[in-house]
């Protein structure tokens, strides 16, 4: 049996890529084995957001080659994209592939075995306008599944070099996306996570057809419990999206709205397409629409130009509007972007000192969150825990506000509905005390 290894770098976007070029090998025959074992064919799914995911990409490559000389050595993701050159240039790579044509993956790798000649399959992104179907059946490692309903991004901040990796935006067909969430709660899967590079922009490229016309028609699938956005920028919510909100009951109390930098001057710098003030209007009114919602977000530390004024400024925002959880990332300089060759860049130490201080500060507000639904009811669907990381005859899951919950369990409870009261807040898990179970055959009240 031909056996195929993988290794991913980078985003959520490529943990589903991988997982459906896996579902490619596996229709032929093939068996999956890990990175460190000898395989005939490794896949390397890469990453270009920074320099240093280059730098990581080349090296896995090189890993590869070592491992097995003979083995067929595939590169595809974004770093393939951008730069097909550099990766065929090294020694033992059989086939570089883009972030499209993934389904000829296979008749490559047949060609390959036939007859032993690098192939550089990558084409130019910016002219693809289809979205490239890759169904994700199951998803080994999680009870929440992952539908991936767009591709590419049409924004352009100065910071970010996705759009020449990823090309425009595109998005799925809604009827494909309707039939896979099917298939996926036939699977057994009571969560979805829609995801994309810039999944808010879904149906910028159709016909009077957006995400919130989506989210209606997953919102009648039966069988669906929730259905989570893995991000979405604010100007996307708009007043048909807070309808559904509003109207639907599958709908996570938890959005992942990237702010990038809380300094209006940043942010223009940065080309982002809001002002602070706007963004906070939009979050109020997210939480008119709905109360007790979770909003997380992202942001960029010692852009080029912030200086100490403007980054008290951006705390003093970030501090006012209240997120329950910040991913905090120092600015690194990505070559082939503007804002790599703008003046005034900020030294390493001090962009350090702000990373440490808006991470406190997210401590604090995960915190003051998680302690205002200390006694409350929650759903929570438990997560596999293969490492042990719950502890005996415990699990750990999240709820539909993206709090993370750990409680006593009577037996195994992964990807079931579960009641839980919160018994205390804490700053990455709080703990629960189960309640009930629900379950679709049965309601299980715990005596």
């Amino acid at each position: 049996m031909p056996s195929v290894a993988f290794y991913t770098l980078g985003c959520k976007v490529n943990f589903y890529d991988t997982e459906a070029i896996w579902q490619l090998f596996k229709s032929k025959g093939y068996e999956q084995v890990d990175f460190e074992q000898t395989a005939d064919v490794y896949l390397i799914n890469t990453c270009t957001v920074t320099n240093t995911g280059d730098k990581k990409s080349r090296q896995i490559i090189r890993r590869a080659v070592r491992r097995n000389p003979n083995a067929i050595i595939a590169v595809t993701g974004c770093y393939a994209q951008t730069s097909p050159n550099e990766i065929l240039d090294i020694e033992g790579v059989d086939l570089v592939i883009g972030t499209q044509d993934r389904d000829k993956i296979m008749p490559y790798v047949e060609q390959i075995q036939e007859q032993r000649q690098p192939i550089n399959a990558v084409r130019n992104i910016m002219k693809t306008r289809e979205f490239e179907e890759l169904d994700v059946p199951d998803f080994a490692d999680h009870t929440r599944a992952f539908l991936k309903i767009q591709e590419g991004c049409n924004n352009f901040c100065t910071f970010c070099i996705i759009p020449w990796s990823r090309g425009l935006s595109r998005s799925r067909d809604p009827q494909s996306v309707v039939n896979q969430a099917r298939q996926l709660v036939a699977a057994g899967y009571k969560e979805i996570v829609l995801t994309g590079i810039h999944t808010g922009g879904y149906g910028d490229d159709m016909e009077n057809y957006d995400l919130a016309d989506l989210l209606w028609e997953l919102d009648k699938i039966e069988g669906l419990g929730r259905i989570r956005i893995s991000s979405i920028e604010a100007s996307q919510i708009d007043d048909r999206m807070l309808e559904v909100l509003k109207g639907s009951d599958k709908m996570c109390r938890h959005f992942h709205i990237p702010l990038q930098a809380g300094s209006n001057e940043v942010l223009k710098r940065m080309r982002r397409k809001y002002t602070i003030e706007e963004f906070e209007q939009k979050i109020a009114k997210i939480r008119q629409f709905m109360p007790e919602v979770a909003i997380t977000t992202d942001i960029i530390v010692g852009f080029p130009g912030e200086t100490d004024e403007m980054f008290a400024e951006g705390f003093e925002a970030i501090k006012r509007i209240g997120f329950s959880e910040m991913h905090v990332f120092p600015y690194s300089q990505r070559t082939g972007t503007p804002a790599a060759r703008m003046e005034d860049q900020v030294d390493e130490e001090v962009k350090h000192a702000r990373v440490h201080q808006l991470i406190d500060l997210s401590e604090r507000m995960q915190l003051a969150y998680a302690e205002t639904f200390v006694g409350q009811v929650l759903d929570v669907i438990p997560e596999r825990d293969e490492k042990g990381l719950s502890g005996e005859g415990r699990v750990t899951g999240f709820s539909d506000n993206y709090l993370q919950i750990r409680f006593d369990a009577p037996q195994d409870l992964t990807g079931k509905l579960c009641r839980v009261k919160l018994t205390e807040a804490g700053v990455n898990t709080c703990q629960g005390q189960l309640i009930r179970i629900l379950d679709d055959a049965t309601e299980q009240a715990l005596a």
